[in-house]
């Protein structure tokens, strides 16, 4: 199997300080969907965009070919004839991997109605189960929210990740593994946290569709 953590580390040798965190972090990933659990993911901003990214990359193929299983297709085929025979030519493989900051009624219900800070919280209270891994991006490590949702995702016991800069903050103290690349400024840390989950969708990638 590729390293592509191997790969990322030798083209941004400043990751390297990161790599345990990194390989901790898909540890946790690859047991999770191993087991038929998902990815939650959550940040604000920039992070809500990289929380879009990840889950896209995971529901869909990213560099590899991925055909769903024959048995699968037969299915497809059987329950309609026509219909069948598309979905099989058009459908990957995927994983499944939810991102926390598109549910625009549950968040603007939380804004009105209880507090803004605690709706990806109460997503996780909806949908995390224990074979999950919850993912909270921050570049400060501090945002309120994604630490909420982090106690609440432990509190039902799914492993977390954070994926953050700077000192690592508050997350980073929360989290199973801790990803804390070595910048400060916020778009410098936003820059590197891209290639960091792109090697994590490579690897996980690599490792449940190898052919």
């Amino acid at each position: 199997m590729n390293d592509h953590i191997s790969g990322l580390i030798s083209r941004y040798p400043v990751l390297s300080r990161c790599e345990k965190g990194i390989r901790d972090a898909y540890a946790l990933l690859e047991k999770s969907f191993a087991a038929g659990g998902k990815l939650l993911v959550a940040g604000n901003g920039g992070s809500a965009a990289d929380s879009d990214h990840i889950t896209g990359e995971l529901l869909k193929a990213f560099v590899k070919d991925r055909r769903p299983d024959k048995a699968f297709l037969d299915k497809l085929s059987r329950i309609d004839g026509e219909g069948g025979a598309y979905l099989s030519d058009k459908l990957e493989g995927s994983l499944p991997a939810i991102s926390l900051c598109n549910q625009t009624a549950l968040l603007t219900a939380s804004l009105n109605d209880v507090d803004g800070n605690v709706v990806f919280a109460q997503e996780v209270m909806g949908l995390g189960r224990p074979e999950d891994v919850f993912l909270g991006i921050s570049t400060s490590g501090n945002s309120r929210d994604v630490a909420y949702a982090m106690i609440v995702a432990r509190a039902k016991g799914l492993a977390t990740v954070a994926l953050t800069g700077r000192d690592g903050g508050r997350i980073a103290k929360l989290a199973d593994a801790s990803i804390i690349v070595p910048e400060t400024e916020t778009f410098k840390i936003q820059e590197l946290h891209l290639p960091v989950y792109h090697a994590l969708c490579l690897q996980i990638e690599e490792r449940f569709f190898p052919e």
